[in-house]
């Protein structure tokens, strides 16, 4: 049986932190930033964590089960 390939997407968007938990870059910061607000923008900067609602979808994906 062929070895299991992890999702190369998601191991390129999650990194998992030291104590075990996965850590994600916002959405929207990308392009039309013109009209966003700077308090807003700068709160997009900050990584977060993945929900534990979706914490089995991504271990999945990056193989981590």
């Amino acid at each position: 049986m062929p070895k299991m390939k992890s999702n190369r997407g998601a191991k390129k968007r999650f990194k998992v932190s030291a104590t075990g938990k996965i850590k994600h870059r916002r959405n929207y910061k990308s392009h039309i930033l013109t009209k966003k607000s700077s308090k807003r923008k700068r709160q997009l900067r900050k990584y977060r964590y993945v929900h534990d609602s979706d914490m089995g979808r991504v271990e999945s994906m990056l193989l981590l089960k």
